[in-house]
């Protein structure tokens, strides 16, 4: 009776009472896997949140100064202001060392959530009409996500972030034609940068970026909801409705604990499981390097193409036109996220399907396209191991160039064998009709309080 008379109220006052009460019978599907989509836009608050207490500490200067804080270990050593407030703000500011901690830990959750949403679009033809444009903006999200956290573990100027940035600029640099110019507008002179590069980083970091994840996220929940939710096929569920829970109270109290969990997770991990202690790294000197220091996951793939690419550069006489640099960092994920922005349209083309989809494939569906994706999978993760070729090393011993000529062949081999095999398993579970959860004797249920909504639209 409340929420009635609060749209009663709205609506004689504004008269967008009926706006909210349709936005809060809107109808979400039951499905474990779209909670990844969520996980991902409330680690992000997070990320605003945490930043934002970071932000008031952090002092984004390369102006020298000799330590003199808390942390025995380096006292008397000269590094930069930005290191020594990072440093200091691990141990002298309340609750700053769980803030960083949690905000990284958020970081990465955030990237993960993001990439596992990804791919349960790609594998069940989530990205298809009309959906296509959420798809890439949900894409591009991905992207600067990564541009982000590459940049905020750089400005701790600790020797993991400037062994970063020293590679960063490598990758720069190795742009044909236009890197030299490239390098010198980005850190405002010849590497190690300006002395107002952490500056320029900061604002990138704190302003920019976030503005633009923000917006892009804005634009793909207003997408998500325009056309309707897209659903699994099932009893009772078509093209034209959607079964499901409806946002008010059912789904909004339910989101809300996801909230909370996801919070609870990311503090306990901030507070019990060490992240990138920069006190153990050190201030960045060019000339100092260390196998202890691991960028984080998301960056792995992208270390682990620069090392696997032969020695070859691209020289037209006394100029080098590709240096090597350039396959491993800029071709290489230029060529998985094209492939990515490219598939609506190759499947579209190749299958000549251009109907509007509400109903979502199984991946045992659409056995090549589950088989394309397994593949390019294979491939990155291949990639992506190959990055800790360096700590295998280290750790069991075995040696670094037959781990990289073994990585390498099996950048070839591993997609053309996962292709072949996933594509005949998802063949034989196609026609096989088998189904893991209801043939080992679990039956699906209606979930009590479900309901069916009728959407407008093309089916």
């Amino acid at each position: 009776m409340t929420t009635r008379r609060v749209f009663r109220f709205l609506d004689s006052r504004t008269g967008g009472g009926s706006v909210l009460g349709k936005a809060l019978r809107y109808v979400f599907p039951d499905h474990w896997t779209f909670l990844f989509g969520e996980i991902a836009m409330y680690t992000f608050l997070i990320l605003v949140a945490t930043g934002t207490y970071l932000a008031l500490f952090y002092e984004p200067s390369t102006a020298q100064v000799v330590y003199h804080g808390a942390y025995a270990p380096l006292r008397g050593q000269e590094m930069s202001t930005a290191y020594a407030s990072a440093v200091d703000l691990s141990f002298e500011v309340q609750a700053g060392l769980l803030i960083r901690q949690v905000h990284h830990w958020a970081a990465d959750v955030f990237l993960a959530a993001i990439t596992v949403h990804l791919m349960r679009i790609f594998f069940t033809g989530a990205f298809r009409k009309p959906r296509d444009v959420n798809y890439y903006v949900g894409l591009t999200m991905l992207v600067l996500a990564v541009v982000e956290g590459y940049v905020g573990y750089s400005l701790l100027d600790d020797l993991l972030s400037g062994m970063g940035l020293a590679i960063g600029n490598a990758v720069a640099l190795s742009v044909p034609v236009i890197g030299g110019q490239l390098g010198s507008l980005i850190w405002g002179g010849r590497f190690p940068g300006a002395p107002n590069f952490f500056g320029r980083l900061f604002f990138v970091h704190v302003f920019v970026l976030p503005i633009l994840i923000a917006t892009l996220m804005a634009v793909h929940l207003v997408l998500i909801a325009t056309p309707r939710h897209t659903q699994f096929r099932g009893r009772g569920r078509g093209e034209r409705n959607v079964l499901g829970t409806p946002m008010w109270p059912a789904y909004a109290l339910r989101s809300l604990g996801l909230f909370f969990a996801t919070t609870a997770v990311l503090f306990a991990l901030g507070g019990l499981v060490q992240i990138n202690p920069i006190w153990q790294w050190g201030p960045y000197e060019p000339w100092l390097g260390t196998n202890g220091a691991q960028p984080d996951w998301y960056l792995g793939w992208l270390i682990g193409a620069l090392r696997l690419m032969p020695s070859f550069d691209v020289v037209i006489g006394n100029y080098t036109l590709v240096p090597n640099p350039f396959w491993g960092g800029v071709a290489f994920p230029g060529l998985i996220f094209g492939f990515l922005y490219l598939w609506p349209t190759i499947e579209r083309r190749w299958t000549g399907d251009r109907r509007a989809h509400n109903l979502l494939d199984r991946p045992r569906d659409n056995p090549t396209r589950t088989a394309v994706g397994a593949a390019v999978f294979s491939l990155v993760a291949t990639v992506f191991f190959a990055g800790a070729a360096d700590r295998a090393f280290v750790q069991f011993g075995v040696p670094y160039e037959d781990q990289l000529w073994g990585y390498r062949a099996l950048t070839v081999l591993a997609p053309i064998v996962v292709f072949f095999l996933t594509r005949a398993l998802a063949r034989r579970l196609r026609e096989s009709g088998a189904h893991p959860a209801r043939d080992s004797g679990a039956r699906l249920v209606e979930r009590p309080g479900a309901i069916s909504r009728p959407t407008s639209g093309r089916s």
